[in-house]
C-alpha cells in the first residue's frame, strides 16, 4: 500500500468513526501531498517519490510546532491545544524519532568520517547530518549535539 492509499484509507475510517480533528489533519496531508505533486508535474504527469511525501509530512509537524510556540507566547491555550493534537495525529506517519544517544552516534560517526576537528568544521559535518537524520531528528537537536561534540 503506497502512503498516498493509507492516508485515504484512514481517511475513510476517520469518516466511518466520526473522528473530526484526525478527519482534518487527514485531509490537510492529502491536500498537500496534492500540492506538491503539481508544483512538480511535468507534462501532465507528476509522481512524488516517498521521500518527496515524508517531506510534506515532515513540513506540516514542523509548521504544527512553529504553530504552538506562537499560540502559546501569545496565550492562546485552546489554540495550541488544538495545534498539539494535529502533530499527534502527523507523527504517526513520520519515522519514529532517534534517542539522543543514537543522534550522537551517528554525528560521531560523520565527524570521523570528515574529518572534523573544530567548531570551524560544523559546516562540514551539518550537511551530512541533517541527510542521514532527516525525519528522525529536529534539526536544532542535532545542531546541538554537533556543537556540543566540536567543542563549541
Amino acid at each position: 500500500m503506497s502512503f498516498k492509499e493509507k492516508i485515504n484509507s484512514d481517511l475513510k475510517d476517520a469518516m466511518k468513526q466520526g473522528d473530526k480533528n484526525r478527519l482534518e489533519t487527514l485531509r490537510s496531508i492529502r491536500a498537500a501531498l496534492l500540492e506538491k505533486e503539481v508544483s512538480i508535474r511535468v507534462g501532465g504527469k507528476g509522481e512524488l517519490s516517498a521521500e518527496q511525501e515524508m517531506d510534506v509530512v515532515i513540513g506540516l509537524a514542523k509548521r504544527r510546532k512553529d504553530s504552538i510556540e506562537q499560540y502559546k507566547a501569545g496565550g492562546r491555550e485552546d489554540l495550541a491545544d488544538k495545534e498539539a493534537a494535529e502533530l499527534a495525529i502527523l507523527e504517526d506517519y513520520l519515522p519514529k524519532a532517534l534517542s539522543e544517544e543514537e543522534i550522537k552516534s551517528i554525528i560521531e560517526t560523520i565527524i570521523q568520517k570528515v574529518g572534523a576537528s573544530s567548531p570551524k568544521d560544523m559546516g562540514k559535518v551539518m550537511g551530512p547530518a541533517m541527510k542521514e537524520l532527516k525525519g528522525k531528528a529536529d534539526g536544532s537537536k542535532v545542531q546541538t549535539l554537533v556543537k556540543e561534540l566540536l567543542g563549541a
